[in-house]
């Protein structure tokens, strides 16, 4: 997950990225608005704190035109850069820059974040947070204790649904036993599983109570997804590309794991120096003996 993603923001540290990469290149630009764009920029926000949407409309369509006149400017001189990795650099810089300068509300591929151009626009259909800028990942937990048997990274924003089969697959993988039974929410409906047996959230046709227990215990994948992602710090990803996303959903869960089993060993540990200390005290109580004349 990336920071929310504004255009004055995008805008701004999309110059500051061309200006960085003409400098580094020994190119001198015409001007480079080192001084006005970061003051037009904060200036968007204030006009849309207080909305007064079409001073910001005007100051981001300002804004806008200096990061594509830096870009213009940039690619003029891009013949005097030798070629190498700083050549390939600035191709690949201006690349991005212009597609973010010619995508729209309702354009396909956007872009959200420079340095992540696979980032995907995820919705949560939450009040509090209505989406998530970054890569789906899938996690699959056992019933009772509540391991992670596999996390998944999905990137290009699938249907939840379309994304079992490939869980299930990994979870198979990984514990060498394929799953005979899965306990999904109504997000997966659809999912077009048959070899293994899928119990939907809200089911009520052919549901004994042993099924509907299990229905019940679905929930409580929700605050270990929290966990991971406050605690596992799966919400923020250092790691760059898909297959960085894939590799540290990974090591997500696996780290989750090992801290759920050592608060097992901890609890185990625990208690048995605790009947220890209770049986030494025991003994070194001596019973008094009354002393007669």
């Amino acid at each position: 997950m990336i920071a929310h993603p504004t255009d004055a923001r995008l805008y701004e540290k999309a110059r500051r990225q061309l200006v960085a990469l003409a400098a580094e290149a020994g190119i001198e630009l015409r001007q480079t608005y080192n001084r006005l764009a970061p003051r037009l920029a904060l200036q968007v926000g204030r006009y849309a704190h207080a909305r007064q949407f079409r001073r910001m409309r005007k100051a981001l369509r300002k804004l806008k035109g200096y990061t594509g006149r830096v870009m213009r400017d940039l690619r003029r001189h891009l013949d005097e850069i030798p070629g190498g990795t700083l050549r390939d650099r600035v191709v690949e810089a201006l690349w991005l820059v212009s597609r973010l300068l010619h995508q729209g509300p309702k354009s396909q591929g956007k872009i959200y974040a420079l340095h992540e151009p696979e980032v995907d626009c995820i919705s949560k259909g939450k009040a509090r947070m209505r989406y998530e800028f970054g890569t789906k990942v899938s996690i699959a937990t056992t019933i009772d204790g509540g391991f992670v048997g596999g996390t998944r990274a999905f990137p290009g924003n699938p249907y939840d649904g379309h994304t079992l089969s490939e869980a299930l697959e990994q979870v198979e993988i990984l514990t060498e036993q394929k799953p005979s039974l899965a306990v999904v929410d109504r997000g997966y409906r659809g999912h077009g599983v048959e070899t293994t047996k899928v119990l939907i959230s809200g089911t009520r046709k052919g549901i004994t109570p042993a099924l509907a227990k299990l229905l019940r215990r679905r929930s409580a994948i929700e605050p270990e997804i929290g966990h991971m992602k406050s605690d596992g710090r799966l919400a923020r990803c250092p790691l760059k590309g898909t297959i960085g996303d894939a590799i540290f959903a990974l090591l997500c869960g696996c780290g989750y794991d090992i801290c759920k089993i050592l608060a097992h060993l901890r609890a185990i540990i625990t208690a048995i120096l605790t009947a220890v200390l209770a049986a030494l005290r025991a003994g070194n109580q001596r019973p008094y003996a009354e002393v007669g004349p």
